[in-house]
């Protein structure tokens, strides 16, 4: 599945990408305006802050609500039932499945546009966007950096974000999970997860992704290996790309 995608070049030269995937019933556009409109404590954008960074902005395809038959939205997967997302689980997979195998693909473009330097790509996503991240970087198998000479090196992202995040199909092993999808390529090893650092935020006051479906994901990607900075704040709603957030994005 190839997916099409809004791109911000960099103003200067080019040292990282971020690939950032927009919520559900959100387009990739509208996503990019609005990251216009957000500003640091010193009157900067998200982009303006990083120069230096490509942004790439997949959009997610319009897909049939099978709850609500003759309905469509975009949205990386479909849900059953948004109040209990374990309903009718199986659902999501198939949706799951095909954006995960599309978001692999442009990660694998964008690393070759950084010299095969998967360490400089950052994976970040929000709401629905973000849980479909989840799933890709359980499944993704990076090569070592290319100045290892493809042996000993640390196989890793720049960096996973995630804001107002949840853990699809929650409650199992790392082999469990991935097996949900049964993707080809999928690695029999877990150092991409150890190796990426990670932050999750979410706001309390969410609810459309509870916070404590936040929390679940924290302690299951700390269960899987993952080094995770978990930042909760009392009020912000869904999908709120807090400055605290921006300002991690530098330690990374």
């Amino acid at each position: 599945m190839d997916l099409p995608f809004d791109i911000i070049t960099p103003t200067a030269p080019h040292t990282h990408t971020v690939v950032f995937l927009h919520g559900r019933g959100d387009h990739a556009h509208s996503f990019v305006q609005s990251l216009h409109h957000s500003r640091d404590s010193r009157n900067r954008t998200l982009l303006e802050s990083f120069p230096s960074f490509r942004w790439v902005f997949p959009q997610a395809k319009l897909r049939e609500c099978a709850a609500f038959p003759g309905q469509a939205m975009t949205q990386w997967f479909d849900i059953w039932n948004t109040n209990d997302f374990a309903e009718k689980e199986g659902l999501q997979a198939i949706g799951l499945r095909e954006s995960v195998t599309g978001l692999r693909a442009v990660l694998d473009r964008e690393a070759a546009l950084l010299g095969g330097r998967w360490d400089l790509l950052v994976l970040a996503g929000i709401s629905q966007g973000a849980a479909t991240n989840v799933h890709t970087l359980l499944n993704l198998n990076p090569p070592p950096p290319p100045y290892t000479g493809g042996k000993n090196g640390t196989r890793r992202l720049g960096a996973f974000l995630g804001f107002s995040c949840r853990m699809p199909f929650p409650g199992r092993s790392l082999p469990e999970t991935r097996k949900v999808l049964s993707l080809e390529g999928t690695p029999d090893h877990d150092e991409a997860i150890r190796n990426t650092p990670v932050l999750l935020e979410h706001c309390v006051d969410d609810a459309t992704v509870l916070v404590d479906g936040g929390r679940n994901l924290r302690d299951a990607l700390r269960k899987f290996g993952a080094q995770v900075a978990w930042r909760e704040y009392p009020q912000g709603g869904t999908g709120s790309t807090r400055q605290p957030g921006w300002t991690m994005l530098y330690s990374f």
